[in-house]
């Protein structure tokens, strides 16, 4: 069917398909983001049973180093907050790209049923 599409419905669909591709890699950032800061938030949870005089590490590359329960608590709590913005920034971006989408998907229906300046005559059979 592409085949027979005119030069700007054709473009349209291009755009479609590179809306979609976008989508699906800002859904996939997104759902990694959120399964982060999930860890995170069970981390910063499970630290508030260990008592404060407990000796922790935390990993650095392929290192553990020592750490103390204060600094822990504060690189969680800064790590769950950077994820809670970058989580939300990517919810708007899903939103801005899913809007696109359906706006780009009307212009090409209108084109495709003559609505629109696709630069042929009506299908007959729409």
């Amino acid at each position: 069917m592409q085949g027979n599409l005119p030069p700007e419905a054709q473009e349209k669909v291009d755009e479609l398909e590179d809306l979609q591709e976008t989508a699906q890699k800002v859904a996939m950032q997104k759902q990694q983001a959120e399964t982060e800061l999930t860890d995170t938030e069970t981390a910063l949870e499970e630290l508030e049973s260990i008592d404060s005089e407990t000796t922790m590490y935390r990993e650095v590359g392929e290192l553990l180093v020592e750490t103390d329960y204060e600094e822990a608590e504060d690189e969680l709590d800064e790590k769950a907050d950077t994820l809670e913005v970058r989580v939300q920034t990517l919810e708007k971006q899903e939103n801005r790209v899913r809007e696109q989408f359906e706006e780009l998907q009307e212009e090409l229906q209108e084109m495709l049923s003559g609505g629109g300046a696709a630069g042929g005559p009506p299908s007959p059979d729409m």
